[in-house]
């Protein structure tokens, strides 16, 4: 098997404070896990939403069409089902609607196996002196390493 790829969502972290997270499943066609193995796609403008059955689906993930291809490709920005226990599904769904939070992706992986697996997390959305902070505390911490750094040598 290849080796391990891992996509990450780098502003999730930013932009949310996330509270809970979850590793789920993602339905694909052949053309799509190809694609991924390839490390051929991005998540950092995806988000994750619930249809009218109560299925998960992540929203806006690029996967970059298959090279090879050919009459069988799939969609580069199509909605992929997410696969998670009906007890999760349930709680996630109960929390979007009640407390209006949102479910981001974290990282898109693949496994052992090979499987494509997508950590998300559900989030809370960061006001802007929150990221701010967020900014100051990690300059902080650089310049405390900075400091460490200097005084071992």
């Amino acid at each position: 098997m290849q080796k391990n790829i891992n996509i990450k969502n780098k502003r999730a972290r930013f932009d949310y404070e996330l509270l809970d997270t979850y590793t789920a499943g993602i339905v694909l066609s052949g053309t799509e896990i190809k694609s991924i193995r390839l490390g051929k796609a991005s998540i950092s403008q995806s988000f994750c939403e619930f249809n009218d059955k109560d299925e998960l689906f992540v929203i806006n993930m690029q996967v970059d069409e298959y090279s090879h291809g050919g009459y069988y490709n799939h969609k580069p920005k199509a909605e992929r089902k997410l696969l998670l226990n009906r007890r999760e599904l349930k709680k996630l769904k109960r929390e979007v609607v009640t407390s209006g939070l949102t479910i981001v992706p974290l990282n898109l992986f693949t496994n052992d196996r090979g499987l494509a697996k997508l950590n998300i997390a559900l989030a809370k959305g960061k006001k802007q002196f929150d990221k701010r902070e967020t900014i100051k505390d990690r300059d902080n911490k650089k310049n405390l390493d900075r400091i460490k750094k200097s005084f071992n040598s």
